[in-house]
């Protein structure tokens, strides 16, 4: 049974509110497992206080393509999607000034989770730069 107060979520609704999407597009994401592996055997190793990262240059112009990989060690679920969040939101910043032919494969350490957010954005910076020099 509908309710007689209309859903912002139905279709045609002119009231529902806009919100800006604030996404990490898919296509810009690794999702294979071959992928990472071909990322971690034939790519160069950045390492920083907070993370570190595999970069491996592809031949093509889609965009480059960031994975994330957190393995149990580090903690419960909610401390590892925190620290997700917290570099994947650096890198997204920062996502149209990557090359298009890089796929990154980053690996957080548990520092990340206690870093002050000017710390990561600045290794983010280097990450970048080092991926724009190469």
């Amino acid at each position: 049974m509908r309710s007689a107060i209309p859903s912002f979520h139905e279709e045609g609704n002119s009231r529902a509110p806009k919100r800006p999407r604030f996404s990490f597009p898919k296509q810009n994401r690794l999702l294979r497992p071959a992928d990472f592996r071909r990322v971690y055997d034939q790519g160069t190793r950045f390492q920083c206080a907070l993370f570190t990262a595999f970069c491996l240059a592809q031949d093509r112009e889609s965009g480059p393509r960031i994975g994330f990989t957190l393995p149990r060690a580090l903690g419960k679920a909610t401390r590892r999607n925190r620290m997700k969040r917290r570099i994947r939101e650096a890198i997204r910043l920062r996502l149209g000034r990557i090359a298009p032919r890089w796929d990154i494969v980053i690996n957080p350490r548990r520092t990340i989770l206690d870093a002050p957010w000017a710390q990561i954005e600045k290794e983010v910076e280097r990450l970048v730069a080092r991926c724009e020099s190469s």
